[in-house]
């Protein structure tokens, strides 16, 4: 009897993942409850068991009394003195109890108070195992729909993928592997209450740590996240070393890792940015794949102006809104954005579009500011007011840039000397015939 018992034990905490010792003190208390059944108290009963063997033996305390008159706490000098002969008037006598002595009640009820404790200690076990994996990703397979729930088993317990928390979209058939975000443990009487979800953020998150090793390691860090469930997820990544490129980290090689991770979340599209602590430089890179002119953030309001390109606005904003209503989440800004002609027309935004081809001119030409023109101020000088004549100068096929001295250029002279049609004020060749008819020639 006893090596069943102990072998029952051992079968018992291998596969329910009871301790041995729960398991003896539930039999400890179900004698004693059976004792309470058999003889209506058990006030005096110990319970006596060998946690090596299993070897059990229940003893019932009763004192030395001449007269008795309590036969359950109370036994009499004679009946004493046969079991020893030294016990006196006072004295208390260990008798031991049959176990076999109980009747079909108190065995049952003994029996019971074993089933309650097991029971009892699982669903604890059960709880404690899942509450550790709170807030984490697990593996459950599709069992079947409850009204619109989902019953999913987890392995020794089951949970509930509620409609609010399914992927608008997403049908799973029984027996069909899936990962899962458990939300939230709850202790009930029939065992632990699972609650799990689809559309977390976090589950995007918990998807990179098991994927990409440098994030698990903390070398990587997954700054912020904001997420639209079964359509698209931005996420604002930061490394801790200066030669790990955490975007390329977390895409892989070709793209390896982060397709894992959509092909799991059924095609949805994950948007991989660089964190940056610069409010401005985060909302430009939040709003990619749109390109951004330029960013005014108000760090204190919350609030930024953005400025992108006409033909941008539709991609910034995105489809019904998604793509800025994302970036919104990701950077907790509220964001404004235009297009460069909407800036304009409200003020906010003045000759970008000359400053920045300016600006281009300059870079191109090794020089940073317009006044690079200085650097050959004798050129400068002699071709005073060139820049405000460039009309003339196309006018007149370079004749003014061209000619250093007019002075010095005699074939012009003679080219222009007979021509017709040119304006007294302007033509040098007019100027020129007056003199040779006046005689001053020479002068």
């Amino acid at each position: 009897m006893n090596n069943e018992l102990l072998e029952a034990l051992n079968i018992l905490e291998k596969e329910k993942d009871i301790s041995k010792e729960t398991l003896l003190e539930a039999i400890e208390n179900s004698l004693i409850t059976a004792c309470k059944n058999h003889f209506g108290k058990s006030d005096n009963i110990k319970v006596d068991i060998n946690r090596t063997t299993c070897e059990f033996h229940v003893y019932a305390e009763k004192t030395v009394v001449e007269e008795v008159e309590d036969p359950v706490l109370e036994i009499s000098v004679e009946n004493a003195k046969m079991i020893n002969s030294k016990y006196e008037v006072g004295d208390c006598v260990n008798i031991e109890v049959k176990s076999k002595e109980f009747g079909r009640i108190a065995t049952q009820n003994a029996k019971n108070v074993i089933l309650q404790k097991i029971r009892e200690e699982e669903r604890k076990v059960l709880f404690d195992q899942y509450y550790e994996k709170e807030r984490d990703v697990v593996t459950g397979i599709v069992q079947r729909y409850v009204g619109r729930n989902i019953s999913i088993n987890l392995g020794k317990v089951d949970a509930v993928l509620s409609e609010n928390e399914q992927v608008k979209g997403e049908v799973f058939q029984p027996t069909e592997r899936i990962k899962l975000y458990i939300l939230e443990v709850k202790s009930t009487s029939k065992g632990p209450k699972i609650l799990v979800s689809r559309t977390h953020p976090e589950l995007v998150k918990r998807l990179f740590e098991s994927e990409v090793t440098e994030v698990k390691d903390g070398i990587v860090e997954i700054k912020s996240i904001s997420r639209e469930a079964g359509s698209r997820t931005k996420i604002a990544v930061w490394s801790n070393d200066p030669d790990v490129d955490p975007v390329g980290a977390c895409v892989g090689i070709n793209g390896a890792r982060v397709n894992a991770i959509v092909n799991e979340l059924r095609g949805e599209k994950i948007d991989i940015i660089n964190w940056s602590d610069n409010s401005a430089m985060l909302i430009e890179n939040a709003l990619s794949p749109a390109k951004v002119i330029s960013v005014i953030a108000d760090a204190e309001e919350k609030t930024a102006k953005v400025v992108v390109p006409d033909y941008q606005l539709s991609l910034a904003i995105g489809k019904e809104g998604q793509n800025a209503r994302l970036a919104a989440k990701l950077t907790g800004f509220k964001i404004d954005i235009k297009s460069e002609t909407q800036a304009r027309e409200a003020g906010d935004f003045m000759d970008y579009e000359n400053d920045y081809e300016e600006y281009d001119e300059f870079e191109e030409d090794g020089l940073m500011e317009p006044d690079g023109y200085e650097e050959d101020p004798e050129d400068y000088e002699e071709n005073d007011g060139y820049e405000g004549a460039s009309e003339d100068y196309e006018e007149t096929d370079g004749y003014v840039g061209a000619s250093e001295d007019y002075e010095e250029a005699d074939g012009y002279e003679e080219e222009t000397q007979g021509e017709e049609g040119i304006d007294p004020e302007e033509g040098y060749g007019y100027e020129f015939e007056d003199l040779q008819e006046e005689g001053l020639e020479d002068e």
